[in-house]
């Protein structure tokens, strides 16, 4: 199966995967969270152009493991409450360092 091919200028922001097996369609969910949270403003147009404000609201709504300033400032430009991302949520069952371990 071809993979439709993001711009190499996306290459520094998956060093961890295989950049060149990356697809659009089928990596949408990693490519628009590590761009949202890595990305600069040239990527940003390119998710928007590509992907639509509101594919990148509904990663936006699922993720759990973007950073908090990302994701209050993503909250604050697309207009979603805070409440509602689960990035900024504490976490269910915090680990209290030193009385466990």
């Amino acid at each position: 199966m071809k993979k439709t091919k993001l711009p190499e200028y996306f290459r520094g922001y998956f060093w961890d995967v295989d950049f060149d097996r990356l697809g659009k369609s089928s990596h949408y969910y990693l490519i628009i969270k590590r761009t949202l949270d890595r990305g600069d403003t040239k990527s940003i147009r390119w998710l928007v152009k590509n992907y639509g404000i509101e594919k990148i609201k509904e990663v936006l709504l699922i993720t759990k493991d973007l950073s908090r300033v990302s994701g209050c400032f993503w909250a604050d430009m697309l207009s979603v409450g805070y409440e509602k991302l689960p990035c900024l949520q504490k976490p269910y069952s915090p680990i209290h360092f030193g009385l466990y371990s």
